[in-house]
């Protein structure tokens, strides 16, 4: 391995090395985040128990007793509320409606979605996936009526029928009425059809045109959901958990995920075609069929022992006519982030709620590796033999630059005595004079000092689009291979409990074999290539080279095990590659070559040969070539 290769992985290596020191948070930020964790506490112990459970309709058990009101607080509530006052109390029953996909639980109170299971996912602990569950969610309209602001999260909706099948359709549908008398209401209809994450969500409205609202043209529709954990480690599932939003027909939008910021926050005035509460490998999306008028989000990270990650909000503004009969037509996505599942509805450009990079790391990611990957799922079901296969097709891919790599690494040794003779000639203090004669060196040898370490760099977007890939593709997710349980996440061979200060907070509570491999094989591979450096050329860069992959491995130990995996595939066939290389490389023919090069006269380029036909032209010699 050359200079130029070493010094463009410690670049690398120093751009990860700062980014992560940037992502700490310092200690201003961390008694700010203590402060505000103090204060959220105090909150939690005053508002309900959100994991009241609830009781579906169609069990047998009796329905909870309605909540009867004295005089006192009615006349209180009909201050308050006006019209909408008898729906302030009520009795809290659970209707669902599902398919094979999912089972969608929905509250009388807001007539709101009270929680949505994923029924062919399991959380870490082996439990149900629930995106989002009880008295954690906001759901509903907010608006004036008759001077009284009411908002239809809090009030009392009723079936406005059974759940209703569509034989010709084949759909399901559910739909929650706020009556104010047969000629006044509004409706949640939900709709689910089989084999879909997507849910049918319309809001209809019958003689409300007096609602009042901020816009006159449309109604105010707030959406908050607390993000519960689903993964094996809180932190790696924080990193990937934020809210993204698409402004109408133009590119999708997020929040960093990977912040010091507990609150983030954005007013967005134009329209917005869907907004989108994602963690790590699941996605409940908000799409109006027309676009929302406008829209504020906002995302707040959790206190570190709440059981949830993030809460995320939205106030939207739904397109609203005032007709005396209108349905404003809405959907719904709760599903896995799936790339090739979210691809089928492109029009949203859903797929871009996949983290794959961004520029030519989404392209690498989208062109390459995720139909690679796809097409070997088709026919092998084991995915740590589908990420060796990877390897060796990304591998096969690479073999033309890893071969010049190679090849400019054999020219360098070779070279390697006459470099030294130029060190000795030009000692310290003539840096210059020996920078000179080894590059006229190189250039009569015919050989790019960049010739080994270009190759390289290329193949470092390959390195960075695995880096995205694997964490957050969701085909790993509580997928076995060898030892490992789940190749999502790190392979814990070794754990504790106990907090060690610095050890816990870079490396974590426990080791991961694959990274030990990964960080084995890459100080092997970089031993087996030092053949072109010396100690005496660069001191200490052998030392810092044999560092690296020791601070990659504190770095990737919490990092997905298929990820490491395949790094340390990745380092396993570079090292037999390079193997068979020396086999068929003859380094006396290369030596040869470069003699008869360095003996055949340098020949001038076309532009130098068209200076001296200028100065010929003009009567003037032409200065020499030195």
């Amino acid at each position: 391995m050359d200079k130029n290769s070493i010094f463009g992985i410690i670049l690398i290596a120093g751009i990860l090395i700062i980014w992560g020191v940037i992502q700490s948070p310092n200690k201003k930020e961390l008694a700010a985040r203590k402060k505000m964790q103090d204060s959220l506490a105090l909150v939690s112990r005053e508002r309900p128990n959100l994991d009241t459970a609830g009781k579906y309709i169609r069990s047998d058990e009796p329905d909870k007793p309605v909540v009867t009101s004295d005089s006192a607080n009615t006349q209180k509530l009909q201050q308050e509320l006006g019209e909408f006052a008898s729906f302030a109390t009520g009795d809290d029953r659970y209707f669902v409606i599902e398919n094979d996909m999912i089972r969608l639980k929905v509250s009388s109170k807001g007539g709101r979605p009270y929680s949505v299971e994923l029924k062919k996912y399991k959380t870490f602990g082996r439990q149900p996936v629930i995106l989002f569950d009880g008295d954690s969610t906001q759901f509903g309209l907010n608006f004036y009526y008759q001077n009284k602001p009411v908002s239809t999260n809090s009030l009392y909706f009723k079936p406005a029928d059974d759940l209703t099948h569509d034989a010709t359709a084949n759909k399901d549908s559910l739909a929650m009425r706020l009556a104010l008398s047969e000629n006044k209401y509004i409706e949640y209809r939900y709709i689910v059809e089989p084999g879909s994450y997507m849910v049918g969500f319309n809001v209809q409205l019958v003689g409300m045109k007096d609602m009042v609202t901020r816009d006159p043209s449309s109604l105010d529709f707030s959406w908050e959901v607390n993000m519960p954990q689903h993964e094996q480690l809180k932190k790696n599932e924080n990193q990937y958990t934020t809210l993204y939003f698409r402004h109408y027909k133009e590119d999708v939008d997020y929040f960093k995920a990977r912040t010091s910021k507990d609150v983030q926050q954005q007013d967005i005035p134009t329209q917005v075609e869907w907004v989108a509460f994602k963690n790590q490998f699941f996605t409940s999306v908000l799409i109006a069929d027309e676009a929302f008028s406008n829209a504020l989000v906002k995302s707040t990270t959790l206190p570190e022992e709440s059981k949830y990650l993030k809460n995320f909000r939205a106030e939207l503004g739904i397109p609203f006519q005032r007709l005396d009969n209108e349905t404003v037509r809405l959907r719904m996505f709760y599903g896995p982030n799936k790339f090739k599942l979210l691809k089928q509805y492109k029009e949203y450009k859903l797929q871009d709620l996949v983290s794959v990079g961004k520029g030519a790391i989404r392209g690498i990611n989208q062109f390459v590796i995720i139909p690679i990957f796809d097409w070997l799922s088709r026919f092998i079901g084991n995915y740590g033999l589908i990420i060796l296969l990877l390897t060796i097709i990304i591998k096969i891919g690479l073999l033309p630059l890893t071969y010049r790599s190679y090849l400019s690494q054999a020219r360098m040794k070779v070279l390697k005595p006459q470099i030294d003779e130029l060190t000795h000639k030009f000692p310290k203090g003539k840096e210059l004079e020996r920078q000179q004669a080894t590059m006229a060196l190189y250039k009569k040898a015919g050989i790019s000092p960049m010739g080994g370490c270009l190759p390289m760099l290329l193949q470092f977007p390959i390195l960075f689009a695995m880096f995205r890939f694997f964490p957050t593709s969701i085909e790993l997710r509580q997928e076995g291979f060898l030892w490992v349980k789940d190749l999502s996440t790190f392979d814990s061979i070794v754990s504790w409990n106990h907090y060690i200060p610095i050890l816990s907070n870079v490396y974590g509570n426990h080791i991961s074999l694959f990274t030990i491999l990964m960080t084995i094989s890459t100080i092997l591979s970089m031993k087996l290539s030092d053949t072109t450096t010396s100690s005496q050329q660069m001191p200490g860069m052998k030392t810092m080279m044999y560092i690296m992959p020791v601070m990659f491995m504190f770095m990737l130990n919490n990092f997905s095990a298929g990820l490491t995996y395949y790094y340390f595939l990745a380092n396993v066939i570079t090292i037999g590659q390079n193997y068979l290389f020396k086999q068929f490389v003859d380094e006396k023919e290369i030596l040869r070559k470069i003699e008869e090069k360095k003996a055949k006269p340098v020949k001038k380029s076309k532009f130098q040969q068209r200076l001296e036909e200028m100065a010929k032209q003009s009567g003037k010699r032409p200065s020499k070539k030195k």
